[in-house]
């Protein structure tokens, strides 16, 4: 079976113009531009009435577009009683806007450690996350919650966390930043073919053969230091060996999404997809 990947940005495309503007603009000049696939970059606040979110979905329904969406950043599952509270109203918001929005997929990055063992970590992770889940399904609200990769070793997020979640609880699933796997440990491993494959690997045994099929991907270029990521670079700049991520997508017959968070949003969501499409 040949797999197939839809691409596409995070955020609306650079490019967009004014008028309409907005998220519907940012669909349409998506589809302008050959990418079908957005996500909603609501990284600060979720303020969108769902009057907006209607004329989002069907926007993205008329043009073929695929929406998912950032929640904001302010998220941490390991957060102290006082704050886990507005933490779990962010991701919450963005679940139920989001899926009013028509996006399938919410992205949220999990939080830190605060110098815990991830071991420590993880349980109280789990326990909330699956009481997010649960209030959503009662609600039919049918999104997948996705714990992002995280870019620095002091943050919830490794590749080995998220899987974690996700074979904890059923509805979860990673958010793959190749980026940020490669920045984390920050000595420049996590960069070739082999290193990929053993990824992705263990992502299906983890997971099993046909969560391969439904990977969300962010990809860019990364500048990085020991401490891992410190901001995301055009591919062109960076290190980051796209060719090896791709042939280990092939080889594994992936599918899903690859969504672009290089400074040149769909400059390089374009490259990755011709790249991709070359290989195919």
């Amino acid at each position: 079976m040949n797999s197939s990947f839809r691409f596409g940005t995070v955020g609306s495309p650079k490019s967009t113009p004014k008028k309409p503007g907005g998220t519907v603009g940012g669909i349409l000049r998506t589809a302008e531009l050959g990418l079908n696939a957005l996500e909603l970059g609501w990284v600060r606040a979720v303020r969108v009435s769902e009057k907006t979110c209607q004329k989002i979905s069907t926007t993205a329904q008329d043009q073929g577009v695929s929406i998912s969406v950032h929640a904001p950043y302010y998220i941490n599952l390991n957060a102290d009683d006082e704050e886990w509270p507005k933490s779990r109203k962010r991701l919450m918001d963005a679940s139920l806007y989001g899926n009013l929005a028509g996006a399938t997929d919410i992205v949220f990055h999990p939080g830190s450690y605060f110098g815990e063992q991830p071991k420590t970590v993880l349980p109280l992770a789990i326990e909330r996350l699956e009481g997010c889940l649960a209030e959503l399904r009662e609600g039919d609200n049918p999104v997948i919650l996705r714990p992002e990769t995280m870019g620095k070793g002091a943050m919830l997020g490794s590749l080995e966390d998220t899987l974690e979640m996700s074979n904890a609880i059923p509805g979860v699933q990673p958010c793959l930043d190749f980026a940020h796997l490669h920045a984390r440990p920050g000595d420049g491993s996590m960069n070739t073919y082999d290193e990929w494959s053993a990824a992705l690997e263990l992502y299906g045994a983890k997971l099993g053969e046909d969560a391969l099929q439904n990977l969300h991907i962010h990809l860019s270029g990364i500048e990085y230091s020991e401490k891992g990521e410190r901001n995301h670079l055009p591919l062109e700049e960076a290190d980051l060996d796209l060719e090896a991520i791709l042939r280990a997508l092939k080889d594994f017959n992936c599918s899903g999404r690859i969504l672009c968070e290089s400074p040149i949003l769909e400059e390089d969501a374009l490259k990755i997809k011709h790249t991709w499409e070359a290989m195919n």
